[in-house]
């Protein structure tokens, strides 16, 4: 297995573990008073969809897919990389932004929502460019 889908599986578990958690964290809000932590259900999502089930499809397809070339069999690493660190950074600022931007509606804050979906988006579109010579028939 490549060092980039290691990267990609294993930051997927963490992310479906932390996402778990703070499901079970706002499931117990209204029992403990804390009906506010409704709030952060977007933030679950994200988390659990982008940061566990997206980057773990990342992973597996950068591994599985047809090799693309002998001397770059998944195409280009750089690129890859490039996504992972992207994404990642993408996602966390908008799980930052989504919880400040609960308690502040200052612009600030949704501006680093638009920032955090530009770089995921802009990851996006690396993996495909960097997936698609290898979405081919035998």
């Amino acid at each position: 297995m490549p060092t980039l889908t290691r990267w990609f599986v294993k930051t997927a578990m963490v992310y479906l573990a932390f996402s778990l958690i703070m499901g079970i964290w706002i499931a117990f809000g209204p029992v403990l008073g804390q009906g506010g932590l409704a709030g952060l259900f977007p933030v679950y999502l994200h988390l659990l969809v982008f940061g566990w089930l997206t980057q773990l499809i990342f992973g597996v397809a950068y591994w599985m897919f047809p090799k693309y070339a002998r001397g770059q069999p998944r195409g280009s690493e750089t690129l890859g990389w490039a996504t992972y660190v992207l994404f990642n950074v993408g996602l966390l600022l908008r799980a930052a932004g989504e919880m400040v931007a609960m308690r502040q509606t200052q612009s600030v804050w949704a501006w680093l929502l638009v920032i955090s979906a530009l770089l995921q988006w802009l990851a996006v579109m690396l993996f495909i460019v960097n997936i698609w010579p290898r979405v081919r028939g035998k």
